[in-house]
């Protein structure tokens, strides 16, 4: 009788443990094709190695904390990881992000790397213009008295050349 139980609970806990499973195999899949034991990555994650492996086997759902710790172990981005365990919203990312992330060809170590460059370069950008932008208390021509200024030319720029 426990046994058909246990059957007629899997159809009504299968959505909420698919998740946790789909996360288990993703980071094992990660770590293998890493070449990295099981051991290894728990040594690097700080986590012992039977939890590492019911986290595998989607018997364990782990902390945010312990899945950024995972996936420095991995040398993935946290925000890969932290999205695919749908603890983050990957809905605002920008297309490009959404792009690189979608790409079956890419490694996560690609994804993560172009990522990564993106959003530097996103950063710099965004300072950049943020510099540029001034926006004056008074008017434009308040600030340059433009007839005096254009009066000032040096010699040197009016000369024709040759003379």
């Amino acid at each position: 009788m426990v046994r058909s139980a246990r059957m007629d609970l899997n159809p009504v806990l299968t959505p909420v443990l698919t998740p946790v499973r789909d996360l288990g195999e993703f980071i094992r899949e990660q770590r293998t094709s890493a070449q990295i034991s099981i051991r290894a990555l728990a040594t690097k994650a700080g986590v012992s190695n039977p939890y590492l492996s019911q986290v595998e086997r989607g018997l364990r759902r782990p902390s945010a904390e312990i899945l950024a710790q995972i996936a420095h172990g991995l040398s993935i981005s946290v925000e890969s990881l932290l999205a695919k365990a749908g603890i983050l919203e990957t809905a605002d990312a920008p297309d490009v992000v959404v792009a690189i992330r979608g790409d079956d060809v890419l490694t996560e170590r690609h994804k993560s790397a172009l990522i990564d460059i993106y959003a530097a370069f996103r950063k710099e950008a965004e300072t950049t213009a943020a510099a540029l932008v001034v926006v004056p208390d008074e008017p434009i021509d308040e600030l340059v008295d433009l007839p005096a200024a254009v009066g000032e030319v040096p010699e040197a720029v009016t000369a024709e050349p040759g003379k």
